[in-house]
């Protein structure tokens, strides 16, 4: 159902016919720290873990389809200097909604879409819509190269033009122990 706190992420493991691992709908008030301080806000994901981190960061794909105006990608981001994994990510994105320019940077499967937003001077507003208590299947645990299964939390959020269009359906999913690397 797409609008389910889980969708577009239960889109993927419905077509790679998996099942989807436990995920919970918590109020915002439960996510613990440090979890709250980089999800319990209405900014973009990249540039909050990237000023966490203290690192530009990049994409990869694990899998990507478009389909008619509408692409959809499974990612992890992670840290340009390390390659960390900082985000595993379901993304569906209204490509009509944005310009030529982005429509073409965001095909090009290299960016992630809060650093195209920016760099293209997209106007948008970001709202989390769900936050989430994961309990990761192999799928997320081998995006973060997990040794043993742990508690891990997340959003749903929409980016929105400024007429409250949508331009972009996520599920963000963050890693155990964010604690950064350049931090002490």
């Amino acid at each position: 159902m797409p609008d389910s706190f889980t969708y577009p992420l239960s889109e993927f493991y419905s077509r790679a016919k998996l099942p989807l691992p436990a995920i919970e709908n918590i109020p915002d008030d439960a996510v613990p720290e440090p979890y709250r301080t980089l999800l319990v806000h209405r900014n973009d994901m990249t540039p909050t873990l990237e000023e966490f981190h203290q690192s530009k960061i990049h994409l990869e794909i694990l899998s990507s389809e478009r389909r008619g105006g509408f692409y959809f990608r499974e990612v992890v981001l992670r840290l340009n200097h390390d390659e960390q994994p900082v985000e595993f990510g379901a993304n569906k994105i209204f490509l009509g909604m944005f310009p030529e320019e982005a429509q073409e940077l965001i095909l090009l499967e290299q960016a992630p879409l809060g650093s195209i937003l920016q760099e293209c001077g997209v106007r948008h507003h970001t709202e989390a819509r769900a936050f989430l208590r994961v309990t990761p299947d192999q799928l997320i645990a081998d995006a973060f190269e997990l040794e043993q299964p742990t508690t891990l939390y997340g959003r749903k959020a929409v980016i929105s033009d400024l007429d409250g269009k949508p331009l972009s359906e996520i599920v963000e999913i963050l890693p155990p122990a964010i604690i950064s690397k350049s931090q002490p």
